[in-house]
């Protein structure tokens, strides 16, 4: 079944002629109501092996979507143009429709529906709020054979037991205290939050009663489409966004720069399969290893799984190289383009948690212990030193650790000494037996303006999947070990990283402070706003300037005032604006006066100070070109 969900000012159904024979009576002309959850529905095929349970779940989607409005008055209306996919028999139909109205009265609902099988004409006024139009698709149990059987099988035992497992929570301080904590009746006891602590406070909530779904539009989703960053794509899967140009180019920077950094520091750059067969004995008992659900095709012939990180590629790859301990620690990375998890639908919203990503994933292969520590501190570092290029430095952070009792009461010396380097309190839970094939994890966590965290960077030790996969080095005395594993993702997912920076532009914006994005990762760095056409010509040569410099310039060649161009670019957070008149062309190009957005600011700059100074911020970083036309007149809009 497929369901639209309009939240309505009102709706207006009036029953012209029937359109099928079997068409049920009509109880009156026309249907008139006044502020109302309107679900358009269609009835398909599927819903024929169980109607009741069709009914049931059409009740379940409509009330948890009128409970999140805070609606009490619903009308049901047949709507066939939803599907290519319609139950032929229309008894079906009309019983589930049916159905439902009794139970959805039942709970307290007050229920119009407008009568199956006839041509209708209606007027609606929808509200217009971030809920006010969604749509669901579901089908019974056992409607497409196996594919329910399928659907659990898909969902791994590590995600099954992530919801069974039991944790011990405590605040672990820089200076070495634990400060165990509880959260009761929606308040947290055992810590001293100051409004510097704020944000773990949040962090602490969003963890402990893990519920992950957002129920209102993020801010950074108006501002993705605003700058033409992504969009959804109806003709896809949920989750699986459209990036136009200036996405594209935003994305493939922060990837640019991931990958030169942690090449920088000493991994190997491979690239691998995006799907594997799902039956493969070790590749499975990873599966089920891993706490996230798997997308599943049909080659002609096997059952495949898309990758959801790096691991698999990277791991059958060491498996067949021949290892010393000579060449530990290896490090291996892949920039995968695509990673894959079937999110949930509830948890799908704009950038922040998708089912189609790209993840930067390494590993290292250590030999001990010892290794693993000193590997996990420049791997901290690579973290931050990528994530604060990016506009993103470690105070924009709240930091959690995940693991293991026995290893904890092991190595407190190191724990605590990695909360020293991070330098703030810390979020930790503890597993009092290993599950996971993790002993310990952490996780630099952003908290956005709905009070959501998010995981971007992350760091783990792996201490099985070598013996898994069959990963071997001979040590100094030719004997075969198995290693230690690290994996890394030194900014998360790429898309992650732009969700953090619009939704800190937004509460920036709420704190009165200038939101923008670096110059580095700003499709455009300058604009050059010509006065009339007599300044075109000018403009055209010192974006030439600009650009053999390696400074993407873009031109605002548009026939507007001055005062529209300047407050457009503002609005597009543009880094640099500069406005060509006559005094420009008398000093051809060599005086200038330069609006500089960082600074909320005016200044006259020479050409060669402007150029100094941005070569400066754009120095040893990813710089790719313009990713549009120059010319405004000629650009075209993707929103």
């Amino acid at each position: 079944m497929r369901i639209l969900a309009i939240h309505s000012d009102y709706i207006t159904i009036e029953l012209k002629k029937k359109a099928i024979k079997s068409a049920e009576e009509k109880s009156k002309e026309s249907i008139d109501v006044k502020d109302c959850l309107v679900i358009f529905t269609s009835v398909e095929k599927a819903d024929e092996t169980n109607v009741d349970e069709a009914s049931r779940l059409l009740v379940k989607e409509v009330e948890n979507i009128a409970e999140q409005i805070k609606e009490k008055r619903i009308v049901l209306y047949p709507y066939a143009h939803l599907s290519s996919d319609l139950s032929k028999d229309p008894n079906t139909a009309i019983s589930v429709l049916t159905n439902a109205e009794t139970l959805l009265k039942e709970d307290g609902y007050e229920v119009h529906r407008a009568e199956f099988g006839w041509y209708k004409a209606f007027k609606i006024s929808c509200k217009g709020h971030p809920l006010s139009e969604l749509s669901r698709e579901f089908v019974p149990v056992g409607a497409i054979p196996g594919k329910r059987k399928e659907v659990e099988q898909d969902i791994s035992e590590a995600l099954k037991k992530e919801e069974e497992l039991t944790s011990t929570w405590f605040i672990l301080t820089p200076d070495g205290k634990e400060h165990p904590i509880e959260l009761k009746k929606g308040k947290i006891s055992g810590f001293t939050f100051t409004d510097e602590f704020k944000n773990l406070k949040k962090l602490i909530k969003y963890e402990i009663k893990k519920d992950r779904k957002v129920e209102m539009e993020p801010p950074h989703v108006p501002l993705m489409k605003k700058f033409e960053i992504a969009n959804y794509e109806p003709a896809s899967d949920p989750g699986n966004l459209r990036y136009p140009p200036k996405g594209f180019f935003m994305k493939s920077q922060i990837a640019d720069l991931v990958t030169q950094n942690t090449v920088n520091y000493g991994a190997m750059a491979i690239e691998a399969p995006i799907m594997y067969d799902y039956e493969h004995p070790t590749l499975k008992s990873y599966l089920n290893r891993f706490p996230a659900r798997q997308y599943t095709v049909n080659s002609p012939n096997k059952r495949l799984f898309l990758r959801f990180a790096a691991c698999f590629g990277q791991f059958l790859m060491a498996k067949d190289m021949f290892l010393t301990h000579k060449h530990l620690p290896l490090r291996l990375y892949e920039m995968t383009r695509y990673s894959f998890r079937v999110e949930q639908r509830g948890e799908l919203t704009g950038l922040r948690r998708l089912r189609c990503f790209t993840m930067p994933d390494c590993h290292a292969f250590c030999s001990d212990l010892d290794m693993v520590k000193s590997e996990l501190e420049k791997r901290f570092e690579l973290a931050r030193s990528t994530l604060e290029a990016c506009g993103l430095p470690l105070d924009d952070f709240e930091f959690a650790i995940r693991i293991v009792k026995d290893f904890y009461e092991k190595n407190k010396d190191f724990v605590q000494e990695f909360v020293k380097r991070i330098g703030k309190p810390v979020l930790v839970e503890m597993w009092n037996q290993r599950f996971f094939y993790f002993i310990f994890k952490y996780e630099w966590n952003f908290v956005d303006a709905l009070d959501k965290a998010s995981t971007l960077a992350t760091d783990q030790i792996d201490v099985e999947n070598a013996e898994r996969y069959g990963i071997t080095y001979l040590d100094e005395n030719e004997e075969k070990k198995y290693p230690l594993i690290m994996h890394l993702s030194p900014t998360g997912a790429v898309e992650r990283v732009l969700y953090a920076l619009l939704e800190k532009a937004h509460i920036r914006k709420k704190q009165g402070l200038v939101p923008m994005f670096p110059v580095w990762l700003s499709p455009t760095v300058i604009r050059l706003l010509p006065i009339s056409e007599e300044h075109l010509a000018l403009a055209t040569e010192l974006a030439d300037t600009f650009t053999t410099e390696g400074i993407r310039t873009d031109i605002d060649d548009r026939g507007d005032s001055v005062g529209k161009k300047i407050r457009n670019a503002e609005a597009e957070w543009i880094p640099y604006i500069i406005v060509i008149g006559d005094k420009e062309v008398q000093s051809k190009g060599k005086e200038l006066k330069i609006r500089i957005r960082e600074e909320k600011a005016q200044k006259d700059m020479k050409l060669s100070e402007l150029i100094d100074r941005i070569k400066k911020e754009l120095a040893d970083k990813p710089n790719r070109p313009l990713p549009h036309p120059r010319l405004l007149s000629t650009r075209p809009k993707f929103s």
